[in-house]
C-alpha cells in the first residue's frame, strides 16, 4: 500500500521489528543519515571490539597478540561471518585488501580457466573503478577489454571470457539476476566476478544457491565496518585450488612462517591473501557484524524498498527525474534522482540535517539503511526537499561551493 501521509509512516514505525536496532548505532542528534550506502554509521559493538583489540590485545600483549588474541586467523573468522551474509559456504570467504585489488586478483586468476578467447568484459554503466581495473588489467595482459552496453552481459557470455558485474548498480540501484547470469556464463564457459559492494548487508544474495563462483565486495557500506574497512573475497569451494593469484604474497603461502623462498599457494581462499591483515579495521568489522546475528534479510530489503518507494513517489510529485526502478519494483537500498543542480540541492538538505550524497553530473542519491532510518525520517526528508524546491533555497550561493568529497 502506498504511503501517502506522515501518519501512515508513523504507524509503520510503531510496528517496525528493526526499530530497536537503531539504538545500537551512534548517529548525532538532529541528523537523518541517508548515506549509509556510502559509509555506514558506527555501531556500539564495532567500537567495543575496536577498543578491546587496541587497548587490550595490542597495548598489553603487543606482538604476542597474533597468537593470544588470534589475530593471525581473524581474517578467516570474519570471512566466515561474511559468508553467512552472502549465502556462501564457510571457508569460501576471506577479508583482504580493497575491492579494486580483489577484482584485479580474481579477473587475472579466472582468465586462464574461462573458455573462448581471453577477453575481459564489463558494462559501460558499472562503477568506474571496476572499469578502470578491467581496462588496466587488459592492457597489462595484452588481452581485449570489451565495454558492453547496459544489459548486454548475458548475451555476451555465450562467447566465454570473464565478466565483471555488480549485484546492485551503484547509480540506478537496479538488482542483477545473479542466477540467470550464472546460467548464461555456464552455457558459454565464461566466468563472472561479482561486485557485491552495494548489496552486502542489505539483500539476500544466496550466492551458493544461485551458482555464483567468484565475488568481492566492500564492508563499509551497509555492513558498517568503518571508513576504509577491508574488502572481502569469495571463491566457491572446488574452484579455488584451480586458481592462481597474480599477487602471491607471503601470507598467502601454504606455510608463511617457514619463509620459504619458493612460493607454494595456501589451500583454499587463503591463497588470495597478499599481506598482513589490518587488524584494528578487522576488529571493528567483526563487531559491526554482531548487529546482523539472527536478522532476516527479507525484512531488511523489504523495509529498504518501502523507504525508497516513499522517496520516489514524493520526488515524482516534485518533478524530479528518477534513475532507479520505480515504486513496487525491486531495487537495492538507494534511490537516485536527477536534477541539473543536484549538488546544490544536496547541500541545502544537509543544512537541514538531511545528509544525502551527490554523484556527477546530476545525481542526488538517497541511501535507505533499514537499520538506522525510520519511515517518518524519510517522509520528513521529502517534506524538506519539497520546501527547498518550492522556495528555490538551493540557489543561495553558499550551496554552490564544492567540497573535495561530494
Amino acid at each position: 500500500m502506498p504511503i501517502t501521509s506522515r501518519a501512515q509512516a508513523h504507524a509503520l514505525d510503531a510496528k517496525d521489528p528493526l526499530a530497536l536496532l537503531r539504538g545500537r548505532f551512534r548517529v548525532p542528534d538532529g541528523i537523518t543519515y541517508l548515506v549509509g550506502h556510502s559509509l555506514g554509521p558506527v555501531s556500539e559493538p564495532a567500537l567495543t571490539r575496536l577498543k578491546a583489540h587496541a587497548e587490550g590485545a595490542w597495548a598489553k600483549d603487543m606482538v604476542g597478540a597474533w597468537n593470544s588474541a588470534g589475530w593471525i586467523d581473524l581474517a578467516g573468522r570474519v570471512g566466515d561471518r561474511l559468508a553467512g551474509l552472502i549465502g556462501a559456504e564457510p571457508g569460501s570467504v576471506t577479508v583482504c585488501d580493497s575491492v579494486s585489488v580483489n577484482l584485479f586478483k580474481l579477473v587475472a586468476a579466472a582468465l586462464p580457466l574461462a573458455e573462448g578467447a581471453p577477453v575481459i568484459r564489463i558494462e559501460s554503466d558499472e562503477f568506474p573503478t571496476d572499469r578502470y581495473i578491467a581496462e588496466g588489467l587488459a592492457r597489462t595482459l595484452g588481452v581485449p577489454c570489451e565495454i558492453l552496453p547496459p544489459g548486454a552481459s548475458d548475451a555476451a557470455l555465450i562467447k566465454g571470457g570473464v565478466l565483471i558485474r555488480s549485484a546492485v548498480n551503484y547509480r540506478t540501484s537496479e538488482i542483477a539476476d545473479i542466477a540467470r547470469t550464472e546460467n548464461a556464463a555456464r552455457a558459454g564457459g565464461a566466468l563472472v566476478i561479482w561486485d557485491l559492494s552495494h548489496a552486502t548487508g542489505l539483500i539476500a544474495l544466496e550466492l551458493g544457491q544461485k551458482g555464483a563462483l567468484l565475488a568481492t565486495g566492500c564492508t563499509y557500506k551497509y555492513v558498517n565496518g568503518g571508513p576504509g574497512a577491508p574488502a572481502f573475497l569469495y571463491v566457491a569451494s572446488g574452484l579455488c585450488d584451480r586458481l592462481q593469484t597474480p599477487i602471491p604474497g607471503w601470507l598467502g603461502h601454504k606455510r608463511p612462517f617457514d619463509f620459504d623462498p619458493a612460493y607454494e599457494a595456501a589451500d583454499g581462499v587463503g591463497r588470495f591473501v597478499a599481506g598482513t591483515p589490518p587488524i584494528l579495521s578487522l576488529a571493528a568489522l567483526d563487531g559491526a557484524l554482531d548487529i546482523f546475528e539472527g536478522l532476516d534479510f527479507s525484512h531488511l530489503h523489504e523495509k529498504a524498498q518501502i523507504l525508497g518507494d516513499i522517496c520516489i513517489r514524493q520526488a515524482e510529485n516534485l518533478g524530479l527525474r528518477t534513475l532507479s526502478p520505480g515504486p513496487g519494483k525491486a531495487r537495492g537500498g538507494h534511490v537516485s534522482l536527477q536534477h541539473d543542480h543536484g549538488y546544490e540541492i544536496v547541500q541545502a538538505l544537509k543544512e537541514r540535517g538531511r545528509q544525502a550524497d551527490f554523484r556527477a553530473p546530476d545525481t542526488l542519491r538517497f541511501g535507505f539503511s533499514p537499520l538506522i532510518l525510520s519511515y517518518t525520517d524519510v517522509w520528513d526528508t521529502m517534506v524538506d526537499l519539497a520546501d527547498i524546491m518550492a522556495t528555490q533555497l538551493w540557489t543561495a550561493p553558499r550551496f554552490a561551493l564544492r567540497a573535495k568529497v561530494t
